[in-house]
């Protein structure tokens, strides 16, 4: 998906999974040793998360980001909200609310 976009045009990484306390699935079986390796390798300025927003892809960014930020990692994540074209009365309450707390503001 995220080619798709054309919107960005650095590298990714793949993490193939999220930590699911529940299935067993920690950050090992990620194997992310791998990622942060990637990320300290001098030409990584920032990491981009694209996790779901479920409670595994919740945890999992929150784990990445504390990760990476204590090795001086600047760490990011894709925003969330209203979808393109969507209507607003169609909106969950916390997509809507979600939204109003990661809005920016506008130019013209």
């Amino acid at each position: 998906m995220m080619e798709q976009t054309l919107a960005y045009k650095g590298l990714y990484y793949v993490l193939m999974g999220r930590i699911s306390p529940l299935d067993g699935v920690g950050p090992r079986e990620l194997g992310l040793e791998r990622l942060v390796a990637r990320a300290l390798d001098g030409e990584v300025e920032e990491v981009v998360l694209a996790t779901n927003f479920t409670n595994e892809g919740e945890a999992t960014a929150h784990y990445l980001t504390v990760l990476l930020n204590q090795k001086g990692i600047r760490v990011t994540r894709i925003a969330r909200g209203v979808p393109v074209g969507g209507e607003l009365e169609y909106v969950d309450s916390g997509t809507l609310a979600q939204a109003m707390r990661e809005r920016r503001g506008v130019s013209e």
